[in-house]
């Protein structure tokens, strides 16, 4: 065999090598990619910015705030809750102090909500801090605390902070959002002007093998408690009324499929399931509608 033909026999076989390993790696990457549904989201349950509202984003060892210093209150508190967390141990604190993240004359102090009528409401529940003794301090920061009326507070609002334990514990983890529904001009309460909410919001997010799904809940801040089936609604309902917009760093193609709906069958929910586009919800709407209109009426007065 002549040179030349020796030469290009080796040059074929080394093209044919790299040939067949490209597509080997090829293959291999098509094999091992995960499902894009199923990728980790960082800070998935971090809602966007909020347009036209005072926001301070503060990020604490349990959860994340964005502070309201017009309000005295947080805009939304959230964070994720996992199964490990729910089976921590520490004890629960009681002291209630002004978070030192947010300068001293923009917050609330215990004295406001003093002899108040309500009661000093966690947004992160401290029985979700149990896992580690600085968040479960930073749970009684007064940023993470709003006034809240006290059937409401010990009642349904603590209904479903038990059930989203629950949830964690079967999914492995559940994302959490939740704060006040406050009117543009509200009552408050102490020396501070600490703003009363109208009603609270509560959204919870999980991820099932890549299959998204959210549910929304809304209570008046007032008393009562009926089936939790009765306070929910779709995400998206829950965003008009509230000017928030929820899990913004989700595809869009799963955003918009995912705040649409309403599965009740994926979140363990006593009561019917009402899967009728934002229908639901109206009585609820109506309640807080009327809430915050009364507030606003009577503060012109």
């Amino acid at each position: 065999m002549s040179r030349s033909s020796k030469t290009l026999k080796t040059n074929t076989i080394f093209i044919l090598a790299g040939c067949a390993f490209f597509v080997y790696l090829v293959v291999q990457q098509t094999i091992s990619l995960p499902n894009k549904d199923n990728l980790a989201i960082e800070n998935v349950e971090i809602p966007a910015k909020i347009s036209g509202r005072q926001e301070q984003i503060i990020i604490h060892t349990g959860y994340t705030v964005s502070y309201n210093s017009d309000w005295k209150i947080p805009n939304w508190v959230a964070y994720e809750l996992t199964k490990e967390e729910v089976k921590g141990v520490t004890p629960r604190g009681n002291n209630f102090i002004p978070d030192p993240e947010v300068d001293y004359e923009m917050s609330a102090t215990t004295d406001d909500y003093k002899k108040s009528g309500w009661d000093r409401g966690h947004m992160a529940p401290a029985a979700d801090m149990k896992w580690s003794k600085q968040a479960m301090k930073e749970s009684f920061y007064l940023s993470n605390i709003c006034p809240q009326n006290r059937n409401l507070n010990s009642g349904v609002w603590k209904d479903l902070e038990e059930q989203v334990r629950g949830l964690a514990m079967e999914k492995g983890n559940i994302y959490i959002v939740c704060g006040p529904v406050v009117s543009k001009q509200p009552k408050t309460t102490g020396s501070n002007k600490v703003a009363i909410p109208d009603a609270f919001f509560k959204v919870l997010l999980q991820n099932d093998n890549g299959n998204w799904s959210a549910i929304a809940f809304m209570f008046a801040n007032k008393s009562g408690r009926k089936l939790l089936s009765t306070y929910a609604m779709s995400v998206e309902e829950m965003q008009t009324i509230t000017d928030i917009d929820f899990f913004p760093a989700l595809p869009d193609s799963i955003e918009e499929k995912m705040e649409s709906q309403v599965d009740f069958t994926k979140w363990n929910i006593a009561g019917q399931a009402r899967n009728d586009g934002g229908a639901a919800c109206n009585d609820m709407r109506q309640q807080v509608k009327q809430l915050t209109q009364k507030s606003e009426n009577d503060e012109s007065r």
